[in-house]
């Protein structure tokens, strides 16, 4: 099965994490929590879920993994002001293994300077960040562009899951 790394941070959207990764879990695939320190924990903003980082980011390679979770909230903003955060994801998004970018997660790869020529979606508050960086931001539940799944906000939940698996197959 394949082995997800999960960017991850303060004050990420809890249900953005917690659906998907039991999902991923539950379909066999491993996730590992990627972060800037290694052993810390990391904790959602809503309800305060509490994920422990396996690896900092300055310890893994693309190479280590099959695919890629940003979950949103806070989390792709701060970690995006982390040169290792950004150039992980630029590499991933080059490597064209999956990538899965809910609500802010578009964030992080608008900071990695690869969405032009891209179709995304995100949340309302990113909707111009996503055209400046040239993407063709569309209003829809789940984009998907090659190895890019984005969906809007936890409403979309059902259809980022779904069309994230198929992904992973």
């Amino acid at each position: 099965m394949s082995r997800i790394a999960v960017i991850i941070d303060d004050m990420f959207e809890d249900s953005e994490y917690t659906q998907p990764a039991e999902e991923f879990k539950g379909k066999g695939h491993e996730l590992i929590h990627i972060g800037i320190k290694k052993g810390g924990t990391v904790k959602g903003k809503k309800k305060q879920t509490p994920v422990q980082i396996d690896k900092a980011i300055t310890d893994v390679s693309v190479d280590d993994f099959d695919a890629l979770l940003i979950p949103g909230g806070f989390s792709p903003d701060k970690l995006r002001a982390h040169d290792e955060a950004v150039e992980f994801s630029k590499n991933f998004m080059e490597s064209g293994k999956p990538i899965f970018a809910i609500c802010h997660g578009p964030q992080l790869l608008i900071s990695a300077d690869v969405l032009k020529g891209r179709k995304v979606t995100g949340y309302k508050s990113i909707i111009q960040d996503i055209k400046n960086a040239g993407a063709e931001f569309l209003d829809q539940e789940v984009v998907e562009d090659g190895n890019l799944v984005s969906s809007r906000n936890p409403d979309d939940l059902p259809a980022f899951i779904r069309v994230s698996l198929s992904k992973l197959r």
